[in-house]
């Protein structure tokens, strides 16, 4: 009994090729290489006694499928490489010591207070600042007097509803609540702003820390070099 194993002929890979497509190529190849392992197994179990098939044979499929498997997997740490140079992990540290301004509603509570930008697109004839944490529960309100369009900026004083200083470390929400005169809801958008002090990354995403807080570098909309004094906008408690 003859059993012949599935040929596969690696497709060309362009200079460009997309981490999809190499995810694709392990699969068929996956596939391909348990099509072998059972066909092979068959064999061996109904091989002609008088005539054993021969090792060298399947030796040989072997390693042509296990050397097309590490060209693949070589090709996904590659990319990856590329990725992380080209624009994700230098791009970020070229951000170091500079000042940014991120779409986020989350900041940390760094040196007892967090700091938050939100922009109304038109002016406003209600409007409520929350600040929630990581639980949801709101531990900060106000009702600011200033609701004309643009941007206001916001600081928290990081004490809770009672009056009691929270503890550094913290992440929290800022919530934006705006309406027109007409009761319509405004869309309304956070940010954050600060300067970057180091970066990370995560699954092949490079982030960056402002404020203390984890920034993703896509957020970001602003880059301007730091300078001496900073703008802090009015402090606000429970």
């Amino acid at each position: 009994m003859t059993v012949t194993a599935p040929t596969t002929t690696p497709a060309t890979t362009p200079a460009a090729a997309t981490p999809n497509a190499t995810l694709q190529g392990l699969g068929s190849l996956a596939d391909n290489f348990n099509t072998f392992l059972t066909l092979l197994t068959t064999q061996l179990k109904n091989q002609d006694p008088t005539a054993p098939l021969d090792s060298n044979q399947f030796t040989q499929q072997l390693v042509q499928m296990t050397g097309v498997e590490q060209q693949l997997n070589t090709n996904s740490l590659l990319q990856q490489v590329v990725s992380n140079t080209s624009g994700g992990v230098s791009g970020a540290v070229a951000m170091i010591g500079t000042n940014v301004k991120a779409t986020s509603t989350t900041a940390n509570l760094t040196n007892g207070q967090a700091q938050w930008v939100y922009t109304l697109p038109a002016g406003a004839a209600d409007l409520k600042v929350q600040v929630l944490d990581s639980a949801g529960n709101v531990v900060a309100a106000q009702a600011p007097t200033d609701m004309s369009s643009g941007d206001h900026s916001f600081t928290w004083n990081g004490k809770n509803l009672a009056g009691s200083q929270l503890a550094n470390g913290g992440t929290y929400t800022l919530q934006v609540t705006a309406t027109d005169g007409s009761g319509t809801t405004l869309n309304t958008t956070s940010y954050v702003e600060g300067l970057v002090t180091g970066v990370t990354q995560n699954n092949g995403a490079a982030s960056i820390i402002v404020n203390g807080s984890t920034v993703p570098v896509s957020s970001v909309v602003s880059v301007n070099k730091a300078t001496a004094t900073t703008t802090t906008g009015a402090t606000t408690g429970s």
